[in-house]
Order: structure tokens, then sequence, then C-alpha cells
């Protein structure tokens, strides 16, 4: 059985694998660039978690190579240490130090003492969370209870506006995880975040879409008042339904101002189905909080005639293929895969089993909220109009 060749990437090959996984592109896809399979790309991207690694760069004020180099030359020449700082626009004790760290006068060699001075910068600062036992016991409870890293950020900064050791960037949670030389936070905390992958993906991947049924007599997205469009009124939400194994399915339905979530058991994807869910999870709001929903074009919403009728509230269709048309429903979507992976049955889960998860998501704070959560806005809504 022939072997292929161990080959080991240069540094350039690596700034590239680097550069295409930024951009979104696959292991696979990456690995043909090289003529090889994703098994070889894994490995550099794995060891810092799929965070690529800060370049490093030599500071402006440090000597130089060639200036090694002048220093080695001046001392065989016998030249005092100050004519040699004098030639280099150097002070003298900067000189003096470069030759007594690096073996005296006799011993001085520029090319090794350059090589020794990039080990010695080799000095990372040392991760907030260490020795930080709040930050950790805080950061631990909340991603148990599936917050993201961002969300945690902008709680700390909310609870503890002029305390500075008691706040941390999202940034430095995420390295946390996912490098784990840090070792800070356990890597099982990485389960509970939204996106389960061993390493961290580029911000720009893309989702899949699926194909879309077709119906006439759609109200368009178009024809949607202007209102909901800028979101300054509430009452007027995005719905959609997710998908699991055993042609099972969750309707989804949440509120452009607020963000405020539900979720309907619903027995199948058929329209009679859906739109019966629908009907009996609108009659739970006041009608001032329910005016519109805003569906893309599924086979499920082929009968939104008959939920207008019962209900007095519009509905409005996107277009084909066009998704980020109910935007806020389709983030909500990958928020519930948390609590419902893609591939399982989500008929085993009963309404108030939704309800509960529905109440978890509402309890969680928002960076487009200010940190405030769907809660808090909703109940305010509702006080508004008793």
């Amino acid at each position: 059985m022939a072997y292929r060749k161990r080959i080991f990437f240069s540094e350039k090959q690596k700034a590239e694998i680097w550069d295409r996984w930024q951009r979104g592109e696959s292991m696979s896809s990456i690995g043909r660039v090289f003529d090889r399979a994703s098994s070889s790309i894994y490995p550099l991207l794995e060891r810092t978690g799929g965070i690529r690694p800060t370049a490093w760069k030599r500071s402006r004020l440090a000597l130089t190579l060639g200036e090694r180099e002048e220093i080695s030359r001046g001392l065989v020449a016998k030249q005092s240490l100050r004519s040699i700082a004098r030639s280099l626009h150097r002070a003298p004790s900067t000189i003096c130090r470069e030759v007594l760290r690096n073996g005296s006068t006799k011993d001085y060699r520029a090319a090794r003492s350059d090589a020794k001075a990039w080990d010695r910068a080799h000095r990372p600062k040392p991760c907030k969370l260490i020795g930080n036992d709040y930050l950790c016991r805080v950061i631990s409870t909340k991603l148990h209870r599936k917050w993201s890293p961002q969300q945690i950020a902008g709680w700390l900064m909310r609870e503890h506006p002029d305390e500075e050791d008691k706040r941390i960037s999202h940034e430095t949670i995420y390295r946390s995880l996912f490098i784990q030389t840090r070792g800070v936070l356990k890597k099982e905390l990485q389960a509970h975040l939204r996106a389960t992958r061993s390493i961290r993906r580029s911000r720009h991947a893309t989702l899949k879409r699926s194909g879309l049924g077709k119906f006439n007599n759609a109200v368009s997205i178009r024809e949607r008042p202007a209102e909901v469009e800028d979101r300054t009124v509430p009452g007027h939400w995005e719905g959609d339904l997710i998908a699991g194994s055993s042609n099972s399915f969750i309707a989804t339905l949440v509120e452009r101002n607020t963000r405020f979530v539900m979720l309907a058991k619903v027995s199948n994807k058929d329209s009679h189905s859906v739109i019966q869910a629908l009907i009996k999870q609108s009659r739970k709001l006041p009608k001032e909080l329910y005016r519109s929903l805003t569906w893309d074009r599924g086979s499920e919403m082929a009968g939104h005639k008959t939920f207008t009728l019962a209900t007095d509230i519009d509905v409005f269709l996107c277009e084909p293929h066009s998704p980020w048309q109910r935007g806020t429903n389709e983030n909500t979507n990958r928020l519930l895969r948390q609590y419902f992976p893609k591939g399982t049955d989500l008929s085993i889960h009963s309404q108030a089993k939704l309800s509960a998860v529905a109440r978890q998501l509402n309890e969680r704070p928002r960076k487009t909220l200010g940190y405030e959560t769907p809660a808090e806005r909703f109940n305010a809504c509702v006080a508004s109009i008793r």
C-alpha cells in the first residue's frame, strides 16, 4: 500500500488557509486547493480552536537584525559601546544592555542575539479570567443557562459599569473556551454554546436554504405598512416552522419590536394543522399586541386567508427564497436550535415544554435591546395598554 508523503505547510500557505477559513470556506474546499483531505487542514485550525493566532510584530523601538550586525562588527573592530551607539543613533545604555544580556563583548553574535530577543518577547498578556473567581463563576453559570458570551459580557457591563475587574469582553470568553492552552474555562462548557462546534467557525459562514412551497393570492411583504418595517409599534410578528426528524415541526413566532418569542406545537406541516395552532396562539394575546404576521411562502401558509378571517390579523408573505425578509425570526430559530437540535424528534415535546423554552429565551438579555430582556420589553407593552 502506497502512502502519500507528509507535507508541512509554509507560513505563506498557513496564511492562505486562515484567509480562506475566515471567509467561510469549508475545510474540504480548502484541502482541495492544496490537493489534501480536510483531515490535513483540521489540525492547523484546531490548535487554536479555529481562532487565527495573532501575528507577531517587532516593536519599532526594538533593535533590528541589521543593527545587531553593526554592533557585532563594531565589537570585532574594538570600538567602544558609546561610539557604536553614536553610529546607530541609539542610547549607550541600549547597546550596553544588549551586549551584556547576550554574552559580553567577546561572545556577542548578531543572529543568536536576534533569535533570543524573539524568544524573550514571547510573553503573552495573561488572560483576565486567571485568578478571577467571580468572573469564572458567573460565566460558567450563565453558559449553563445557555446565555451567549455576548449576552454575558453585556449583562456584566450593565451590572458593574464602574468595576473594571468584574467586566470582560465576549471575545475573551470565546478565546478562553476554544483555546484550551489558556486553562481557565473548561472545554465542556462549549456544549452550552449556540453552535456546538469543536472549533470556532467564521462569522461569514452561510446557512443552507431549503425549498419553499408556492401558492397564489398572497399579500406581498411589499404591502406591509411602514410601522412594521421600522419596528416603531409593537404587535407585528414574524413566524416560521422549524423541522425535526419523523416529520415533526414546531411553529415559532417572534415579535419584531420586543423580540418576544412564542412557540406552538403542531401535529403536522399541513396547512390546516399549522393555521389552527396559530389561531390558538393568537387568542392568548391582546388584540393590540397582535396586528400582523409575516411568514415565508411555505405550503403550510396556503390557508392564510382562514387565519385572517378567524383572527382579524393581516398576513404578509415574503418573496420566494428571501428568508432575510423575516430576519428576526431566522435569528430566533438559530437560538432555538440550542434547545431543539437538528435531526431530533420534535413531536416528543409537549406544549408546556415549548412554553418553558420560550420563557427561558425571553429572559435572556439581548444586545439589540440594550441588554434588556424581551420579557421586560413585552411586559411594558402589556402594561401600557391596560
